[in-house]
Order: C-alpha cells, then structure tokens, then sequence
C-alpha cells in the first residue's frame, strides 16, 4: 500500500497569467502558497480474487476490466502515461471539497502520479511531478488549466512562480522574515461560499478572452511582482489593498468569473472591516479569501457567522509519500 498527501494552494496574485495560451506570447507570473490542507491517495496492486481487474474509489466507485474503461480521467490517464497495466486499488480522500478553488484538481493529479511512481519503486523529483502533471492534465486530459497549481502543489511552500521563455516554469521560495509571514497569515481568512463549480468551463472562457484582455493580465502579472516587493519590505496593509485592486481587475477577465451573490458578499466583507480578499481559482463559486486587519476580526467573524470559516496554516512540504509498504505485484 502507498499513500500520498498533496496540499491544497491559495493564490494571491498573477492568476490567469499561467495559461499556456497567454505566457506563450508574453511572461506570466504568480505569488502564492500551500496550505495545511490535503488530498489523500492510497494505491496498490489489487490482488487478482475479484471479478473486476480495477477499483477507482473517490466521490464514485469504479468496477473496470481494463484502463481505458476508467471513467475519471486524471486517474485513465496517469495509468496510461506511467504504463501500469497491471490491476489497480486507489482510493482519494480530501480535507476539503473539490471544485472550489484550491487546486484540489491538480493536487489530485499530483497525489496520483505520486502514488503510482512509488507503486513502480520510482522516487520523482518534484520538477518531475510538476512538469509531468501539466502534461497529463493540458495534453491528455484536455482540460482548460494553467500551470501554477500542478508546480505549487508538487514544491509546496510559499512560491513565486514564473511561467514562460525557454525554463517555461521556474519556482522560487518566497524568502521572507518569519514575522511577516506570520503577520501574513493572521490577516487572511477563508470561506466556503457553500457552492461549488466547473473550473475547465470557467477557465475556457477565460482563456477565448485573452486576446482582448492583455492589458489585464499584463497588469496583474505587474501586480504578483509588486506583492513580492511589498512582502520583502513587510507592508502588509499595502497587500491587502493590492488585493482589491487585482480583484476588480480579475472580474474583467470574464463575466463567469463571479455573480451577483459573490459581489454582495465582497462588498458586505468591504464594509465589515476586509481591506481586500478574492474568489480563489477560475471563479463562479468555492472558496473565497479575505484579508482583515486582526483587530477587526471579531465583528467580521460576527457579520459572517452563517458561512463555514476554515482555518488553516501556510505549508511547505509539498506532495509526500507518507506511507510505503509495497507488497509486490
């Protein structure tokens, strides 16, 4: 039995600048960190006692003779990509419901591609696994993602990340003093809108605009860069703000990207004490972040009560083998 744990991500700034479709042309660039939040995948050789070949379990379960019957794809296609022909268990569990903006996609194919290397007595670095599953999701999959949550949940740890030139994808800690990183993470709180949504939709349209919205993504990739600037000088009231601005900015990318119920609830957060936040992921629903000055948290806690506040930690691990006992095939 193998069993991986990849955490979850939240992006602060650069979104949308991680589209092949956009840093093929121009460069893209994104600030952001990985949280004590985790998707689970255990994995083995399924002994061959049953009438079926495979069992896939995660919010289904599947019963198949043969890979290519394997109905999630991530799982199809990561067997096919490592090769693995042989009979198969994997099970997924995740801290925190998928569809809502935190990566949990990638993290998943992560955690798989993972598990399944281990599986075949493979150690992979984790430029490897990074690189290995934007191809497995953009290629085989053919899902309408960017490149920063397979690199942020692979590194783990506080990144800047940039994407484009001939590296195509270089991950740099995020080297800051431990007292505004702590600082940092005081200020932020997480959400659950209570919905969740389809990001490949969201973020194909997001990708059709970008012809026409260069001059905003130009800006929010300037707007990842100024963050980091504004961390190293330890200005955290500046990031929050920054925070707003990128996003009104975001918002224009598509009209998916929020709602009517998403707008009431910034603007109520805006009132109760927030000095920025954002919808996290592609949009139209999930997990929303808020950045709020400590002091004014108690009345902002108050004022949204009704919705599930999750607390959570900045994580710098990345995807891990946390158990290993092979047992042969």
């Amino acid at each position: 039995m193998i069993i991986s744990r990849t955490p979850f991500r939240i992006s602060f700034f650069g979104g949308g600048t991680d589209y092949p479709a956009w840093f093929k042309d121009h460069k893209g660039a994104v600030l952001a960190t990985t949280i004590n939040k985790y998707c689970y995948i255990s994995c083995r050789y399924l002994p061959p006692f049953f009438e079926h070949k495979s069992r896939i379990i995660y919010s289904k379960m599947e019963h198949v003779h043969k890979v290519s019957e394997i109905d999630h794809p991530a799982v199809r296609e990561v067997l096919k990509f490592l090769k693995i022909r042989e009979g198969v268990e994997i099970h997924h569990d995740g801290d925190l419901p998928a569809r809502t903006g935190l990566g949990s996609s990638s993290a998943f194919t992560v955690g798989l591609l993972h598990a399944a290397y281990a599986l075949k007595g493979v150690m992979p670095t984790k430029e490897r696994l990074a690189k290995e599953a934007i191809y497995v999701e953009q290629q085989m999959c053919q899902e309408n993602v960017g490149c920063q949550d397979q690199a942020l949940a692979a590194y783990g740890g506080f990144n800047f990340i940039e994407f484009g030139g001939n590296n195509h994808l270089q991950v740099r800690n995020v080297t800051i003093p431990a007292n505004v990183l702590e600082g940092l993470q005081k200020h932020l709180m997480l959400y659950f809108t209570g919905f969740s949504r389809n990001a490949s939709e969201i973020a194909k349209h997001q990708i059709d605009n970008i012809p026409n919205k260069q001059l905003e993504l130009t800006t929010m990739y300037d707007m990842a860069f100024q963050a980091l600037d504004i961390l190293n000088k330890g200005d955290l009231e500046k990031f929050g703000k920054l925070m707003y601005e990128s996003w009104k900015i975001k918002r224009e990318l598509s009209a998916k990207i929020s709602t009517s119920h998403i707008d009431a609830l910034y603007d109520s957060a805006m009132r109760a004490g927030a000095a920025g936040g954002k919808l996290l992921g592609a949009g139209g629903g999930g997990f929303v972040l808020f950045f709020v000055p400590p002091a004014k948290q108690k009345k902002f806690k108050e004022k949204f009560k009704k919705l599930l506040l999750v607390p959570f930690s900045f994580e710098n691990l990345g995807s891990q083998i946390i158990f290993y006992q092979p047992n042969g095939k």
